[in-house]
């Protein structure tokens, strides 16, 4: 494959490289700017961290599981960029040094580029910011105050120009990179395109944020054979809302869909704020976290509380259902060969979900059962009732049951501990390193007399609840 991007300002291009080649790697091997270091090869530690921008501003990713195409047309800022030509230190280095933020150094390249990142953005919530950059010896205290000290400083002019950015040698670009009748690598540029070719070839791999395909490279060791990079895939991102709801591209991040989102379900917002770090969500997809048919992906338990449809595409074909009906079974779904997710939508409606993330951190963190509930109400009779969890089958699963034994009973506490009981019949977990059997049921039933009190109005918030 043949890409050209910035690299700290200077135009590269690079022929015949190996599509599934991590930045991560290509720096340090390549162009010999080791400041970018390997740490967990994962996206976990944050060592790796860079600044990728583009036409939609400027984010923090991880370039350890970042593959080269996937930074085609963009600009990518190292450690070593985020000085100035003659020397002078970006203002979040200067506080790092003045505030002690760094011991043995190792994840200091990766916090400085986080922080410059979030610097830049103007985002002043460092505790979210930085929850996806691991440090085991200075602690986080030194850095969130150097952080806080640098809030202030005004953005470097080499970096605040990457507002107006510009894809290097675009008018010049191919309408793809690759060809249509390229079996090892593809880069559509539409969704049209995009459907042919993965018809004609159904056993490659697409990637979308590579934030779970990326491992199966860098731990697995996989050769995943042909691969379809979509992240130039016009139409295939971004949010619409209309009266009916919300429509979501497959390949919209979970930071856009969290912020177009929270507003109208905060309790989803608040949950997705906990899914991976800044960096992953930046990356992950709402299309990818549906399509990789994880039990413990975060996302679809709430989407199916709302009521989500999911829309694939094959060919010129498009088929709808309830998001649901998707998954089958443990790595079974409901998918034709060159089939892919294409959109969900979510209907409009009065906000009564809740998500409930259990786990063993409360940042960056699998969840060990994730919880998502949403019961509609009318003269105090119980509507309708969507109990959602992870965690507890071998896929997404609904409480049918419990959701039964809801329909039609008053909303108070003697129906939801009915519910609850009928809840074991619904699931059957299975024990793992992250929660035994039994946790998870009386976990899951819990969860649903949470949600009682949570919405009475009592603090249920483990951070917010005092004795």
């Amino acid at each position: 494959m043949d890409i050209t991007f910035l690299l700290n300002g200077e135009v590269v291009s690079l022929s015949g490289i190996s599509p599934t080649t991590t930045l991560l790697d290509w720096l340090r091997e390549e162009r010999g700017l080791t400041g970018t270091k390997e740490g967990c090869n994962e996206g976990d530690c944050g060592a790796c961290s860079v600044m990728i921008a583009d036409e939609q501003g400027a984010r923090a990713l991880n370039g350890c599981i970042l593959f080269l195409p996937q930074i085609d047309g963009r600009h990518v800022i190292t450690v070593e960029g985020l000085s100035a030509a003659d020397g002078t230190l970006h203002p979040v280095q200067e506080r790092l040094v003045e505030y002690h933020g760094s011991q043995c150094g190792f994840c200091t390249p990766g916090f400085a580029v986080t922080m410059a990142t979030a610097h830049l953005n103007g985002a002043r919530d460092h505790d979210t910011q930085l929850a996806g950059n691991l440090c085991r010896c200075t602690g986080y205290a030194p850095i969130v105050r150097a952080a806080e000290a640098a809030a202030g400083d005004p953005v470097p002019p080499h970096l605040a120009s990457l507002s107006d950015f510009k894809a290097p040698h675009a008018a010049a670009r191919a309408p793809e990179i690759g060809t249509e009748s390229d079996t090892t690598a593809f880069q559509p540029r539409d969704v049209a395109t995009l459907a042919e070719w993965y018809l004609a070839h159904p056993e490659a791999t697409l990637i979308a944020g590579a934030t779970d395909v990326g491992l199966w490279v860098t731990k697995g060791f996989r050769d995943l054979g042909p691969v379809a990079f979509l992240n130039r895939c016009e139409g295939l991102a971004g949010v619409e809302m209309t009266e009916e709801g919300w429509r979501i591209g497959a390949m919209t991040t979970l930071t856009t869909f969290e912020q177009a989102l929270a507003p109208h379900f905060p309790s989803l917002g608040a949950m997705l704020r906990r899914y991976g770090s800044v960096q992953v969500r930046n990356a992950a997809t709402v299309g990818g976290n549906i399509a990789n048919g994880s039990p413990i992906g975060d996302s679809p338990p709430a989407l199916i509380a709302l009521g989500t449809r999911l829309h694939l595409r094959r060919g010129a074909d498009r088929r709808s259902l309830p998001l649901e009906e998707f998954f089958i079974e443990y790595g079974k779904q409901d998918r034709a060969e060159g089939e892919f997710v294409e959109a969900v939508t979510i209907p409009a409606q009065p906000d009564t979900l809740r998500c409930y993330k259990i786990s063993k951190r409360f940042d960056q963190d699998i969840s060990a059962v994730c919880g998502c509930i949403s019961i509609t109400c009318e003269n105090d009779r119980i509507t309708g009732a969507r109990l959602a969890y992870g965690g507890m089958a071998g896929i997404p699963k609904r409480a049918s049951g419990a959701e039964a034994a809801l329909l039609g009973k008053r909303f108070e506490e003697s129906a939801i501990r009915e519910a609850m009981t009928v809840m074991a019949e619904d699931f059957t977990p299975l024990s793992d390193m992250r929660a035994s059997s039994g946790y998870r049921l009386e976990t899951a039933q819990n969860l649903l007399l949470r949600y009682f009190h949570d919405m009475n109005g009592a603090q249920t918030d483990v951070r917010g609840v005092m004795a």
